[in-house]
C-alpha cells in the first residue's frame, strides 16, 4: 500500500507541476478540499466532458440534454428528501483528532477481509489450475466460510442500525470489530453523530427579507422538475432520457484524497424515463452500456469492477457502483440506480401539479420509472490520470515521465515545434500550426533543445509532437513522434492531419 500512496502522491505532484490542477487560494494556504484546473487539465476535463456528452446526447435519439440553475426553489430539497435525510454518520477519535465517516469504517474493515478471502481464493486457484472451481471452495473451504460468516454477521447487524438510524449501535458494532482510528492506531472514538451535507445561504436583498435557499447536493433534481418542460418541448416518446453535467456542493465533513472527495464537484447525469415495469431491464442496459463506455477509453478492464449495493437507498430498487481501481484502491467512480417513480412522484406531491406521462398507445397516463447513471467528472478525471501516468527508463540510461493519455482526451494533440529558433524555421512552423489550430488543440515552442520539448511534452500527455528542420523548407516534409513508442516517422505536411485523425477516432 505504501507504494502506492507514494504513486498517489506523485500524480498530485504532476498535477500541479504541469499545469492539470491547483489547489484553490494557494497564495492563502489553500481551501480545503476545493480545486483549481489548470491550463491543461481544464482541456483534459472538457475532453472528458465532451465525450461523455457526445456519446449521450448525440449518439442516442432518445437523449436530450439541459443546463438546469444551481439555485432552485427550496421546497424542490424537501420534496427530494435532501433536507430530512441528507446525513453521513460521523466519528471522532479523540486521541489523533481526525474525523471518519463511521459507514465507511466498517465497510474499509468489511473490505478488508473480503480481500482475504480473495487471497485465500486466489492462492487455491494458483495450486489446482484449469480445474480449480471457485465457487465450491469457497463453499466448504473452512477458512474462507469463516471469513465470510464474519462479513454477514458485521451486514446483518450494520445496515439495519443505519436504516433505523441507531447510532449508538454502530458505534458498538465499530468497537466490538476492533476498528481503530488509521492515524493514532486507537480505539478512543467518541459517539457516532449525523451531519447534513448541504450548504445553504440566503436569497434576498436584505438579511431580515431572505429566504434560505441551498446550494445543489446533485444535479438530478433540476432534471426531474423539467420533465413535463422537456419532454413536451423535444416531442419525447418513453423510454427517453435527459442528461446534464454541473457543479453539485456538499459539506463534506471527511474530504480528502485530493480529487477523489471534494466540497464543489462537478457531476455528469443522466435520467431515463421508462414504463413502470420495464426499469430493471433498463437497468441491466445501462449497467453494461455505462461499462462499455469506460472501456472505450482504452483503460484495461481489469481496473475496473460493479460493487453491487446490498442496502437500498429508500427511493431504489436496484442499485451498483462502478468502481476503478484508483491508487487509493478500488473507489465508486459511477452510480447506476433503478430510482422506481419517487422523484417525479415526490415532487408532484409537493407540487400540486399533474407530472405524467401520457401514452397514446396505450391510452393511459403513468408516472414514469427512472434509471440514472451518475459519474463523477472529476473522479473520472482522476482516473484517466492515474491511469496514465508513468515512469520510464529508457535504452540509454535515461528517465521520462509520461501521461499515456487516450488521445481522444489529451489536452494537446499536437506539439507544433521549430528545431531551431533561426532560418525561417519558426516562421514555417507557424504557418503549419495555423492550418492544425482549426482542428486540433496544438502547442507551440521555440524554447529550450529538443530533446527537452520532447520530455515536457510526454509530461503532458502530447500523443504527436511535429519537428520543423531545414529539410522542411526543402521538401515539405516533417519529423512527426509518437508520444507512446517515442518513433519517429517523416511524413509530409499534408499528412499530419490524417495521421492525427486515425489517432484519436
Amino acid at each position: 500500500m505504501a507504494a502506492n500512496e507514494d504513486l498517489f502522491k506523485k500524480i498530485i505532484s504532476h498535477a500541479k507541476e504541469y499545469g492539470f490542477v491547483f489547489p484553490s487560494s494557494e497564495i492563502y494556504d489553500g481551501l480545503s478540499a476545493v480545486y483549481d484546473y489548470g491550463p491543461f487539465g481544464v482541456e483534459l476535463k472538457n475532453n472528458i466532458r465532451e465525450y461523455w456528452w457526445k456519446s449521450m446526447t448525440q449518439y442516442h435519439e432518445n437523449i436530450v440534454g439541459i443546463d438546469a440553475a444551481i439555485f432552485m426553489h427550496p421546497t424542490v430539497w424537501k420534496a427530494s428528501g435532501h433536507v430530512d435525510a441528507f446525513n453521513d454518520p460521523m466519528i471522532d477519535n479523540k486521541d489523533s483528532k481526525k474525523r471518519y465517516r463511521a459507514d465507511v469504517l466498517i465497510e474499509d474493515h468489511i473490505q478488508k477481509i473480503e480481500d482475504k478471502i480473495h487471497k485465500e481464493v486466489e492462492k487455491a486457484r494458483g495450486r489446482f489450475g484449469e480445474s480449480f472451481d471457485e465457487k465450491m471452495y469457497r463453499e466448504t473451504n473452512p477458512r474462507v466460510k469463516e471469513y465470510q460468516e464474519k462479513i454477514n454477521t458485521i451486514k446483518n447487524r450494520f445496515y439495519p442500525a443505519l436504516e433505523r438510524n441507531d447510532l449508538a449501535d454502530v458505534k458498538a458494532l465499530i468497537e466490538e470489530t476492533g476498528i481503530v482510528c488509521p492515524i493514532s492506531g486507537t480505539k478512543n472514538w467518541t459517539e457516532v453523530r449525523q451531519f447534513n451535507l448541504m450548504f445553504s445561504t440566503q436569497m434576498g436583498s436584505v438579511n431580515e427579507d431572505s429566504n434560505e435557499i441551498f446550494l445543489r447536493p446533485e444535479t438530478a433534481q433540476g432534471i426531474f422538475v423539467n420533465f413535463l418542460n422537456v419532454q413536451k418541448s423535444a416531442r419525447m416518446k418513453i423510454p427517453f432520457g435527459i442528461a446534464q453535467t454541473g457543479k453539485a456542493f456538499r459539506n463534506e465533513i471527511v474530504a480528502r484524497q485530493f480529487l477523489f472527495r471534494m466540497r464543489e464537484f462537478e457531476q455528469m447525469e443522466m435520467q431515463f424515463f421508462v414504463k413502470p415495469g420495464e426499469e430493471l431491464q433498463w437497468y441491466e442496459f445501462w449497467k453494461n452500456e455505462r461499462m462499455n463506455w469506460h472501456l472505450s477509453l482504452g483503460i484495461p478492464a481489469s481496473k475496473y469492477r460493479f460493487h453491487n449495493h446490498e442496502k437500498l437507498a429508500h427511493y431504489a430498487n436496484a442499485a451498483a457502483d462502478i468502481e476503478f481501481e484508483f491508487p487509493i484502491g478500488f473507489k465508486e467512480i459511477e452510480g447506476i440506480h433503478s430510482r422506481t417513480d419517487f422523484d417525479l412522484g415526490a415532487h408532484q406531491k409537493f407540487s400540486g401539479r399533474k407530472i405524467q406521462y401520457f401514452d397514446t398507445e396505450s391510452n393511459e397516463s403513468f408516472t414514469p420509472y427512472v434509471v440514472e447513471t451518475s459519474i463523477g467528472l472529476d473522479r473520472t478525471f482522476l482516473a484517466v490520470l492515474s491511469q496514465a501516468y508513468r515512469e520510464e527508463k529508457l535504452d540509454d540510461g535515461s528517465e521520462r515521465v509520461v501521461l499515456g493519455i487516450p488521445a481522444r482526451l489529451a489536452p494537446i494533440k499536437v506539439a507544433v515545434l521549430p528545431l531551431i529558433k533561426k532560418d525561417g524555421l519558426p516562421e514555417k512552423a507557424r504557418a503549419i500550426m495555423d492550418v492544425l489550430k482549426y482542428d486540433y488543440r496544438c502547442f507551440y515552442e521555440e524554447k529550450d533543445t529538443i530533446g527537452r520539448r520532447y520530455r515536457r511534452m510526454d509530461a503532458l500527455g502530447t500523443p504527436f509532437a511535429i519537428t520543423i528542420d531545414h529539410q522542411t523548407l526543402q521538401d515539405d516534409t516533417v519529423t512527426i513522434r509518437d508520444r507512446d513508442t517515442m518513433q519517429q516517422e517523416r511524413v509530409s505536411v499534408n499528412e499530419i492531419s490524417a495521421r492525427v485523425r486515425s489517432k484519436i477516432a
